[in-house]
C-alpha cells in the first residue's frame, strides 16, 4: 500500500527552472515572508531576523538569543517572532521587544513556525521532542495565541506541526505535519476557533516506527515550510528530499523543483512585486552542530506563473 499510494499521486511536471541566488552566507534560514516590498527571514544559528532586498542587501532587524523561527504581523503592524529555545512569542513594535506569550507548559520541544490571521490570532507549533539529540519522535499540539497573550490548545496529536497557510477567504488553515507525511486542514472561524479537522494532502501512511531514523525512513514527503498560490495549490518544502512541490488538495503533485545538488529545501515563500517569485531556504542539512559553525545556507529564487495568495 505504501508504494502504490505515492506512485499514483506523483505524476509531477519535472521542471528545470533557473535558480538565482538572492543571498548567501547564512547558517540556516527559516520563516521566509514577503512583507512591504522586501523579504523577511529568520536565521536560526546566527540568531537574527533580517530583511533581504530582491537584489540581496541584508539588514538585521532583530537579534533573538533564543533562536528565531516563524514570523508574522498583527493587524496593528507589530511583528511576531518565535523564540524557539525559551518557547516564547515575541512582539516587536515601536522599537521595543516584549513577550506576547510564554508557551513552555504546552511544548515538548522548541517552539517553531507560526501564522497570524487577519484578526491577530497566532497559530504556532512545536517540535515535541529534542530533535537535535535525535530523540524518539512524539506527537504534540497546535496552539493559538490571542492578541492579549491568552494561549489555547486548538488541536492535539499532531506530528510536528510546522509550516502553515491560511486561504485568501480566511476560512481554512493548512498545517504541514512534517513527521506525519501529510498536510492537515481545519475550518477557521473569525474568533480563531478550529473545526472540521481533515487530511488535505496525504503523501503516504503515517510512519509507525519508533526512532527518528525509522520515522524519517517511512516518510515519502517531510512537509516543512509552505506557501499558497492563487490557484489553490500549496508549494511545500520537502525537508527530506531536497525539493519543493506544488501540491493540490488530495496530494496530487503538479510540479517538482529539485534544489541544486547538496542542498536541502526547508522553507519557501511566494513574493516579489507581482507575487510570482518563489523563494527557497536552502542548506546542506538542519543540524545545529553542523550549521552553526559555517555559513553555507542560501536563499534561492525561481520565477513561477501563479502568484501568491492568502497568508502568510
Amino acid at each position: 500500500m505504501q508504494a502504490a499510494g505515492p506512485e499514483l499521486l506523483y505524476r509531477p511536471l519535472m521542471t528545470n527552472r533557473q535558480f538565482r541566488t538572492v543571498f548567501e552566507g547564512g547558517s540556516f534560514f527559516e520563516g521566509p515572508r514577503w512583507h512591504e516590498g522586501t523579504w523577511w527571514v529568520s536565521d536560526f544559528y546566527r540568531r537574527t531576523v533580517s530583511t533581504v532586498t530582491p537584489d540581496g542587501a541584508e539588514s538585521v532587524v532583530l537579534e533573538v538569543e533564543g533562536q528565531p523561527s516563524g514570523l508574522g504581523w498583527m493587524p496593528d503592524g507589530a511583528l511576531i517572532v518565535t523564540s524557539m529555545k525559551d518557547r516564547r512569542l515575541l512582539r516587536v513594535a515601536d522599537g521595543s521587544t516584549t513577550t506576547l506569550a510564554d508557551l513552555t507548559e504546552h511544548c515538548g520541544g522548541h517552539l517553531n513556525d507560526l501564522v497570524v490571521d487577519t484578526h491577530g490570532h497566532v497559530f504556532v507549533g512545536d517540535l515535541a521532542f529534542d530533535l537535535m539529540a535525535m530523540a524518539t519522535p512524539e506527537p504534540t499540539s497546535l496552539k493559538r495565541v490571542d492578541p492579549d497573550g491568552t494561549v489555547t490548545v486548538v488541536a492535539e496529536r499532531m506530528w510536528t506541526p510546522n509550516g502553515m497557510a491560511i486561504t485568501p477567504d480566511g476560512g481554512t488553515l493548512l498545517v504541514d505535519e512534517t513527521l506525519g507525511n501529510r498536510v492537515t486542514a481545519f475550518d477557521l472561524a473569525a474568533d480563531g476557533s478550529l473545526s472540521n479537522r481533515r487530511t488535505w494532502a496525504e503523501f503516504g501512511p503515517e510512519p509507525a516506527g519508533g526512532s527518528l531514523g525509522e520515522v524519517l525512513g517511512g516518510l515519502d514527503v517531510a512537509p516543512d515550510g509552505c506557501t499558497l498560490d492563487a490557484d489553490g495549490y500549496l508549494w511545500v518544502a520537502d525537508g527530506k528530499n531536497g525539493r519543493v512541490l506544488r501540491v493540490a488538495e488530495g496530494a496530487t503533485v503538479a510540479e517538482e523543483i529539485a534544489a541544486p545538488e547538496g542542498l536541502g529545501v526547508f522553507a519557501c515563500a511566494l513574493g516579489g512585486d507581482d507575487g510570482r517569485t518563489l523563494l527557497l531556504c536552502c542548506a546542506p542539512d538542519f543540524l545545529e552542530h553542523t550549521r552553526a559553525p559555517v555559513r553555507e545556507a542560501v536563499l534561492l529564487a525561481v520565477d513561477v506563473e501563479v502568484p501568491h495568495a492568502g497568508l502568510p
